[in-house]
């Protein structure tokens, strides 16, 4: 009898659908036809459930790579990063030996009201036992995480003393800018990890406090950035272009051609402005990135981006799943549809590492661009490229001189993350103390002998397979120690103090606060 309904479902629009609809209809009866079959004959007892979301998953994967279905059970984690909050209790943690630390907790946020404090471990939830049970990162987060204004007991073990904490679940933001400082006198830097609902706000707070720091140029980070909104990507390209430029714009099949224009008045038209970009920086990073570019208003500075052209809308399903169907492509101001080909699925996935393996990271001239893929910029006519992300302007290698076998092991392990932890837990008072702005933490705390003894010794207890390598250790000495120093800096102040010392080493950085010392920013005429 279950499968009455949908038959009759089927039937009813046979009656009433195009020709094209009809044989959807068709394809709909075959696969309950199928699954009824299955379900009635099938040699063990089937799960009609997960059978269905594989049918979709494959369907979905079947039309291009960025179409995707995501269970009712992640949709929140689907959707944190995009709302630009969750709802929880306002911690960030860490498990370590099985039991859940306390990194830090969100100011404003419901635990830090209640007085929980960075070192707490949290030992039950509800009652029930979450230490040395092999928990997991996703599996805390089911636990603290739930509807807005429901409560969840917690119990913190605290200098060997257990403290119980009553914990009202609040709206928790989550941060698109990862930071926002000032390089010198002139140069402000942003860093932007996503495109959220949030994000445009966030980026406005953060100009108009750079600008009022005496900010002259701008140098806006989008490396890693896997994009987001594409009404965040248009409406922060508006905060750099004037008039009523094009944006970008989207067509489909079934949707026709939709232009995103600039409109107002934006808080930097004017001044110097850098783009940084990587492999990995994609979708509305590329709209933004590829604005700036075909309007001639600044530079791309970095590597080729990801190249993904196609949009997705977010498509609600009865029991509470979702699918994001791609709908449409999306162009630059020029014409560009930046999108990789992605006919053979399993070449698209390796397409990165293929990239590394051609030597493109590393020399611009292995980047094989089509003469067919040639655009032009709208003021200053010079040679840009669509078919395959954004490239840039001022090409940077990747810098692999101080990677090694060990240094890798070590961030695998999380023995940076852990040993850090650790550290502060033992010693913020006195760190505190020592150095009580991040200035000063900066300017003097060196990862010096008797510091690195205590961190190898820490490595050893924790991975006694992971053998110390003296001729690693001389090629990757001052990255560790610059990792470490960073995290650090993270636990006792934010991210934004955390890049402020992990961007010394950050290549792309380096090569755009010189482009910009050496003038030759100005020699690309741009539109200033």
């Amino acid at each position: 009898m279950r499968y009455l309904f949908p038959l009759f479902t089927l039937l009813f629009f046979q009656n009433c659908w195009s020709q094209d609809a009809n044989k959807t209809a068709a394809s709909a009866q075959k696969y309950a036809e199928v699954l009824y079959n299955v379900e009635r004959f099938y040699v063990d007892s089937p799960d009609a459930q997960k059978l269905t979301e594989t049918a979709i998953v494959a369907m979905l994967e079947a039309l291009d790579p960025h179409s995707t279905y995501i269970p009712k059970e992640d949709l929140d984690d689907a959707q944190m990063a995009i709302n630009g909050s969750f709802v929880g209790i306002g911690v960030r943690f860490q498990v370590i030996k099985d039991t859940i630390n306390i990194v830090a907790t969100i100011a404003g946020g419901p635990s830090e009201k209640l007085g929980i404090l960075p070192g707490d471990q949290i030992v039950e939830v509800d009652g029930q036992k979450v230490a040395g049970i092999g928990i997991k990162n996703d599996q805390v987060r089911q636990k603290l995480m739930g509807d807005f204004g429901t409560k969840v007991k917690v119990t913190i073990s605290r200098k060997g003393k257990l403290l119980d904490f009553n914990i009202t679940r609040d709206k928790i933001p989550v941060f698109s800018v990862d930071a926002a400082y000032m390089i010198d006198k002139e140069i402000g830097y942003i860093k932007l990890n996503s495109f959220s609902k949030t994000t445009v706000q966030e980026v406005q707070n953060a100009l108009l406090d750079l600008k009022e720091q005496g900010m002259k140029s701008l140098i806006f980070d989008l490396q890693g950035n896997g994009g987001g909104l594409l009404d965040a990507a248009h409406k922060l390209a508006d905060e750099f272009l004037s008039g009523d430029k094009l944006i970008v714009y989207s067509e489909g099949r079934a949707q026709p051609r939709y232009d995103l224009k600039a409109g107002r008045r934006g808080l930097f038209e004017e001044g110097p402005l850098l783009i940084l970009t990587d492999e990995y920086a994609a979708s509305a990073s590329e709209i933004l990135s590829g604005a700036i570019q075909d309007w001639d208003r600044g530079l791309i500075v970095g590597r080729r981006t990801y190249g993904k052209g196609l949009v997705q809308r977010p498509m609600p399903l009865s029991d509470g799943s979702e699918i994001r169907l791609t709908i449409a492509r999306y162009y630059t101001p020029t014409g560009r549809h930046i999108q990789k080909p992605y006919q053979d699925t399993e070449t698209y996935r390796k397409d990165l590492n293929q990239r590394y393996l051609n030597g493109e990271f590393f020399l611009k001239d292995s980047i094989k661009m089509p003469d067919s893929l040639v655009y032009k910029t709208l003021k200053t006519k010079r040679v840009v490229y669509g078919g395959g992300g954004i490239m840039p302007d001022v090409f940077v290698s990747l810098d692999t001189s101080e990677n090694s076998t060990y240094f890798s092991a070590l961030i695998r392990g999380g023995h940076v993350n852990n040993f850090a932890f650790n550290y502060i837990k033992a010693n913020r008072t006195a760190l505190k103390t020592q150095y009580p702005n991040f200035s000063s933490f900066q300017q003097n705390f060196v990862c010096d002998q008797a510091f690195m003894d205590q961190f190898f010794e820490h490595v050893a207890r924790e991975d006694s397979s992971l053998v110390f390598v003296p001729e690693d250790y001389r090629i990757s000495e001052e990255l560790i120690k610059l990792r470490l120093k960073a995290v650090i800096a993270q636990d006792l102040w934010s991210t934004n103090e955390m890049f402020q010392i992990y961007n010394e080493t950050n290549e792309i950085l380096q090569e755009a606060i010189q482009v910009l010392k050496n003038h030759t920013y100005y020699n690309y005429q741009l539109d200033k």
